[in-house]
């Protein structure tokens, strides 16, 4: 089958499924795994060429809503005919779903039970140890530094967090990305800073850009070593990916 992929979570799906072979064509923001590097570029995901995706003539595409923006993409494939498939997810269980649903789409369907249970096992595997944790730290994630875009209730890593024996500082906020402000996030005295901020290579970013900021002294943490600078495509993408970030997460904080 000739497969596109117009978002990285998707692409990366596919690669958990030992199909990434199957590509024919990715988004600009794909860069894992490193077999993809040659592909045709479709552009980003929120402005995909669609001329150049129905020139590569796919069986289907894989396309999603996992960002505001890309309705768009959907509609302009629903309008050209071309087949496809629209993922969403916005929970660890979904992206278990999302396995099983790609691996029917691509004829794989054994494959994607047996990674949707590979997946399965390990979240399992990290819960268990996590379930001996007493005391659990709070954790302040942060998405995007001006303004301050950090996760709520409704969002994989307040999932992430549990599975790792911690407490999103913002599970209580009904919404999955909450706007808020440094001040704010002062007065919740978290344990852990972890900052993923989305396309943002972690190299780019430096602890004291946090440790400036009127307030960073009230946290106890003159050195700045429960600060994490965490790889974004680990924890702000809703792929397989996120229990690399997980097992890695549960080591930080635990170990």
């Amino acid at each position: 089958m000739r497969v596109i992929s117009l978002c990285p979570s998707n692409t990366e799906i596919i690669e958990y499924l030992g199909l990434a072979h199957l590509l024919v064509g990715v988004d600009d923001y794909s860069d894992w795994p490193a077999a993809i590097a040659k592909l045709p570029r479709l552009g980003p995901d929120l402005s995909i060429n669609i001329d150049m995706v129905e020139q590569l003539q796919p069986d289907i595409v894989l396309a999603s809503l996992s960002v505001p923006g890309m309705e768009k993409n959907v509609e302009a494939l629903i309008e050209r005919g071309i087949p496809h498939i629209v993922l969403n997810p916005q929970t660890l269980s979904d992206i278990e779903e999302d396995l099983l649903l790609t691996a029917e789409a691509l004829n794989e369907t054994k494959r994607g039970l047996d990674a949707a249970c590979q997946f399965r096992m390990r979240l399992e595997e990290i819960k268990k140890k996590s379930a001996q944790i007493q005391n659990k730290p709070t954790l302040y994630w942060e998405w995007w530094p001006k303004p301050v875009f950090t996760p709520g209730k409704l969002n994989w890593l307040t999932e992430i967090s549990e599975a790792a024996g911690a407490l999103n500082v913002f599970s209580s906020v009904e919404l999955a990305s909450v706007q808020t402000n440094w001040e704010d996030v002062v007065t919740r005295k978290p344990d852990f800073i972890c900052l993923a901020w989305v396309g943002v290579r972690k190299e780019k970013i430096q602890k004291n850009l946090v440790m400036k900021r009127p307030g960073f002294e009230l946290l106890g943490d003159p050195s700045g070593e429960r600060i994490f600078i965490l790889e974004e495509e680990l924890y702000c993408r809703p792929s397989p990916r996120l229990l690399d970030g997980l097992e890695k997460l549960y080591k930080l904080i635990h170990e």
